[in-house]
């Protein structure tokens, strides 16, 4: 039997790793889910290419197509991978990744640095609040350090002085595209964005609320979502059908999915 995983989470965040945690639980359930993590040194230039090249290294020993997921900027490189290996995904998943796929918390930080001329701190306490919806000052204080971890650590290809853009393309492979409607950073219209580029069997589902970090503040309804997509591409037929807006089974949230045929309704 293959020892390799049935999907592959993408960490390029080091210092943010804690909030996927409670997803890769619930995810774990029900299947065999991996973690790929890349370091960024304060010695190494930040390159996506680098990265992509790593991941191939690693994805090409396997013996099938993964489901491949990520949040933010790790959500950009499986996209980034998918478009240029697609034979070597099953599925890409898509946390908080809007249409602009390059656009994360960090482009906004540096833009709000640009603009407003605040110190760090001021312009780094604004973010948690747009991050996560907190006031709370102890939060806040320990919130701030990871933040400022982040900027320094993770694959984020901006900073203050430039900010990449990548523009909107479908996806090679079957996509599920998951966002907080109350997500300021990955706001509805970059999220909803991506509507016209959806293929058949993709899908595109709105938490009601969670911002940035969603899938942190509701790892279940989450991992439902992941999971019944992954089903789907098992189930789905050959035959095209138009897409529609339905509603969660949860409450202010929505969703895309293929009309249902016969016994599928």
């Amino acid at each position: 039997m293959s020892k390799f995983p049935d999907a592959l989470w993408l960490h390029v965040s080091p210092a943010l790793a804690r909030f996927d945690r409670p997803l890769l639980s619930h995810l774990s359930e029900y299947g065999a889910i991996a973690r790929w993590h890349y370091h960024q040194t304060l010695d190494e230039p930040t390159s996506l290419d680098a990265a992509l090249v790593l991941l191939h290294d690693y994805l090409k020993s396997g013996d099938r197509p993964l489901h491949l997921l990520g949040h933010g900027t790790g959500g950009l490189l499986g996209l980034l991978y998918a478009h240029r290996y697609p034979e070597r995904v099953r599925s890409l998943t898509l946390l908080s990744v809007g249409v602009h796929p390059a656009v994360d918390w960090q482009a906004h930080y540096y833009m709000q640095r640009q603009m407003l001329l605040l110190p760090r701190d001021v312009v780094l306490t604004q973010m948690v609040y747009n991050l996560f919806g907190c006031h709370c000052p102890l939060m806040v204080r320990r919130l701030i350090p990871v933040l400022k971890q982040d900027l320094t650590s993770s694959l984020s290809p901006h900073s203050l002085y430039q900010r990449l853009s990548i523009p909107a393309a479908e996806s090679p492979v079957p996509l599920l595209v998951c966002g907080s409607r109350d997500d300021v950073i990955i706001d509805s219209d970059l999220l909803l964005g991506w509507y016209p580029w959806l293929k058949q069997n993709d899908r595109l589902w709105q938490c009601a609320n969670g911002r940035y970090f969603f899938h942190y503040f509701h790892p279940q309804q989450v991992s439902e979502q992941i999971v019944n997509f992954w089903t789907s591409l098992s189930l789905s037929a050959s035959t095209p059908c138009p897409l529609e807006i339905y509603p969660s089974e949860q409450s202010n949230s929505i969703g895309i999915k293929p009309f249902p045929r016969g016994n599928d309704a």
